[in-house]
């Protein structure tokens, strides 16, 4: 009986540690890629101020990515700020403080959601179609033959869709912030009741330029992130038809989870600054 026990408990430690060594793997992975990517990505800005210039190329991937994404952030900021504020409502209601709802809602938009599910969601749509793209003109050989005609794959390809995401995503998150906070306003002051003067001007009160501003800064870091994982993916693509949808599998998820690492790592450093400023 003894000897039975002990090899069940053999079995659960095992996969323990299958589970833990999988998890410092894909961790491990994660952190060498990212090391590839920043290459991959000083190599695409300086292919940035190379001739000739992509303005073309540019304004047709910031249409793609900024103007083909208004609906989709559109309809997410808009249920996200009335849920927020619906679940902060509830929560200040029960200390009867749902004057600062407004404020709340304000802050935590701007300076986290907005960035990061405008930053998640133009990555899962623009960010995934990017590495498809270039992961299926790799597999199909048409960046070899871009290299046999005499032009630079990574000046062509990868260095507009980068400017064009940072770019974009700035504007998409301003637009977040607008959207979410006026679903906030409908939520609040036309279906809860709460006072429509009190509720502006708290926002007001509380909430600073410097806090969108910061919102603003990461989105456009976001950017950089997603665009320079998926365009890296998708033009080191191998495998065939396989190949692309791994690459876009990868790019899509790597770019998910540094955004929200990222985002954590920045907002420190944000804090740490404003205490610095404060102190001096």
């Amino acid at each position: 009986m003894s000897i039975g026990s002990e090899k069940i408990e053999s079995k659960k430690v095992s996969r323990f540690e299958k589970a833990v060594n999988s998890l410092f793997d894909y961790i491990n992975g994660l952190i060498c890629e990212c090391g590839v990517t920043m290459i991959f990505l000083m190599s695409s800005f300086r292919a940035m101020f190379q001739k000739p210039s992509r303005y073309t190329e540019v304004l047709k991937h910031v249409e793609f990515i900024g103007n083909q994404s208004l609906l989709i952030i559109a309809l997410t900021s808009a249920f996200t700020g009335m849920a927020m504020s619906f679940q902060i409502y509830l929560g200040f209601s029960l200390v009867n403080a749902t004057n600062l709802v407004g404020p709340t809602v304000g802050l935590g938009i701007t300076r986290e959601l907005g960035p990061v599910l405008t930053g998640l969601i133009v990555a899962a749509r623009a960010g995934g179609a990017m590495a498809a793209r270039l992961g299926t003109m790799r597999v199909t050989e048409q960046i070899d033959a871009l290299e046999v005609m005499g032009v630079n794959p990574i000046q062509y390809l990868v260095a507009p869709r980068v400017i064009a995401a940072l770019i974009s995503m700035p504007l998409l998150c301003g637009f977040f912030d607008f959207i979410a906070m006026t679903g906030s306003y409908f939520l609040c002051v036309q279906v809860l009741g709460l006072d429509e003067g009190v509720f502006f001007d708290k926002i007001q009160l509380w909430l600073n330029p410097r806090d969108i501003n910061e919102g603003l800064i990461k989105a456009a870091v976001f950017g950089l992130v997603f665009a320079a994982v998926c365009t890296h993916k998708g033009y080191n693509t191998k495998g065939g038809a396989k190949g692309v949808g791994e690459a876009t599998n990868k790019g899509v998820v790597n770019s998910m989870v540094l955004i929200i690492a990222i985002n954590f790592v920045m907002t420190n450093i944000i804090r740490f600054f404003d205490v610095l400023l404060e102190r001096l």
